[in-house]
């Protein structure tokens, strides 16, 4: 089972593909969607179309997003909401469920602590997938999010794919 994990964001949005076999888990794939242009639209269109792209080389079983984080600048937390919203999107479109997890969560999940910093979050990545190499920090927190994801759903990841719609392609 191929498992995406996304780490959503406007500029550079991480996405992270592993494969889980039963309790073993391994690297597929990692990278950075890119934001470009300087209209909010034109940015996000660019996200949803890499990201498509994502989807149609790896053709994953599963997909998980992070939740966003909530600062005190209103009009940044709105247009990340809005790349969050691609994120979640695109794995509906080919016809997966989306599993959501805070940052907390996925931290907890990967490191043990809930408030570790990005390089602990990176070095117990590298611990379990051996060999990896990040195309960046962004794509390092969005393999976190596939392992958590893989974690998390255990056995309901299976009953997910035989429930889930056909894929399409975008």
């Amino acid at each position: 089972m191929r498992i995406l994990g996304i780490d959503p964001g406007l500029q550079n949005l991480g996405w992270g593909v592993i494969r889980v076999e039963g309790s073993r888990i391994s690297h597929l794939g990692n990278g950075v969607c890119h934001g470009t242009g300087t209209a909010l639209a034109q940015r996000l269109l660019a996200l949803h179309d890499q990201l498509c792209e994502v989807f149609t080389q790896f053709e994953p079983d599963a997909a998980a997003v992070e939740h966003v984080f909530v600062n005190r600048d209103g009009a940044g937390t709105l247009k990340l909401g809005q790349a969050r919203g691609v994120a979640l999107l695109v794995p509906a479109r080919f016809g997966l469920e989306v599993g959501e997890y805070a940052p907390n969560q996925i931290k907890k999940t990967v490191v043990g602590v809930g408030h570790a910093d990005k390089k602990q979050i990176q070095h117990m990545v590298k611990m379990q997938l051996p060999g990896v190499t990040f195309a960046g920090p962004d794509a390092a927190d969005a393999l976190a999010v596939a392992i958590c994801h893989a974690r998390h759903a255990g056995s309901s990841l299976a009953q997910l794919i035989n429930k889930q719609v056909p894929k399409v392609k975008a």
